[in-house]
């Protein structure tokens, strides 16, 4: 990469109208940082979605280059934990929503945020698994210690055809635990199976649940990336000692249950935060990724686009039409 201008997906705002488009960008437009890197592959995740089509509060200041992952090399680093040539990988720190990110072919950011590539896995691979696929690590890591267990009772992932959910269905039934996958598209039943899911029950299943404070226990652990109606309704089904580890809001921010559930049964519920998880956790979980996520299975819940492609597929995204993950190829 010379030192002249590079691609950058941008999006601005004029009167309260929000623009994505590709431009190019001088190095002299980056933010600050002590780290220079050469971006090879990005994302796109729902916050993305948001960000590039402006449908949420997401970006805080304008013209921002959006895009919460990337993986790429060290080019200039001023931080004596990096030198030149290294690996690396990025995931949150509130880039690509007050600091420029990664749908970009270079990023300027602090060394601090960074993490090492693992051993034996490839730039486009950390971006295949990404903030999703780290948040479902996160969450099983989480749900492990609240006393989840291979061998025991069912475990459900909401949402499982997207992103996080798939990574999570994968990961789960690797692991020995029998998963059950909710999901509303009729298509992605097949899909589910071959990443390891006994049952597939539809999205609606849940929801209907929550008509009283406290259904037939089931679910011995869950990891829920929809929130709203659905999560209550997991409460309400959770086996005693049960743990729902919340991930995401794409069913809505916000729900009504009972105290029954927590003072009867002793069920708990786990946030999930991704963006701010301190160095040492994120090592953690991004080398349990590279031992336990085959590369097969993996390839098979990715699709790679160029650059260009990111303003429709934001809108896909959105609209709950994109299944597994989405790898950006940014200089393609």
């Amino acid at each position: 990469m010379t030192d002249g201008a590079f691609k950058a997906l941008v999006v601005d705002e004029t009167d309260g109208t929000v623009r994505a488009g590709i431009d190019d960008v001088s190095p002299e437009s980056l933010p600050e940082g002590d780290v220079l890197v050469s971006v090879e592959y990005s994302t796109v995740n729902y916050k993305d979605g948001l960000a590039v089509t402006g449908k949420g509060k997401v970006v805080r200041r304008y013209p921002m280059v959006p895009g919460v992952d990337f993986a790429g090399t060290v080019e200039k680093p001023a931080s004596p934990r990096w030198k030149a040539g290294d690996r690396v990988i990025l995931t949150g720190w509130g880039v690509g929503e007050t600091h420029w990110g990664g749908l970009a072919q270079r990023a300027r950011v602090d060394g601090e945020w960074l993490v090492a590539l693992p051993d034996g896995m490839s730039t486009r691979e950390a971006m295949a698994i990404g903030t999703a696929g780290f948040t479902a690590m996160l969450a099983i890591m989480e749900l492990e210690r609240h006393g989840m267990s291979p061998g025991g009772p069912e475990v459900v992932v909401t949402g499982a055809a997207g992103g996080l959910g798939s990574v999570a269905v994968a990961l789960l039934a690797r692991s020995g635990y029998r998963v059950v996958a909710s999901t509303g598209r009729q298509d992605a039943h097949e899909y589910l199976r071959g990443l390891g899911a006994a049952e597939i029950i539809d999205r609606d299943v849940l929801p209907g649940l929550a008509e009283r404070p406290l259904q037939s226990a089931r679910w011995a652990a869950a990891v829920d990336a929809v929130g709203g109606a659905t999560l209550a309704g997991l409460l309400t089904s959770m086996r005693e000692g049960g743990s729902i580890a919340v991930c995401g809001n794409a069913g809505g921010a916000g729900f009504s249950s009972t105290v029954f559930p927590f003072i009867l049964r002793g069920v708990t519920m786990i946030g999930i935060e991704s963006v701010r998880v301190p160095r040492s956790q994120r090592g953690e979980a991004w080398n349990r990724l590279g031992r336990e996520l085959p590369a097969e299975l993996l390839n098979g819940m990715t699709q790679v686009v160029p650059l260009e492609a990111v303003p429709h597929l934001a809108e896909e995204i959105l609209a709950g039409k994109v299944r597994g993950r989405v790898v950006v190829d940014v200089n393609a």
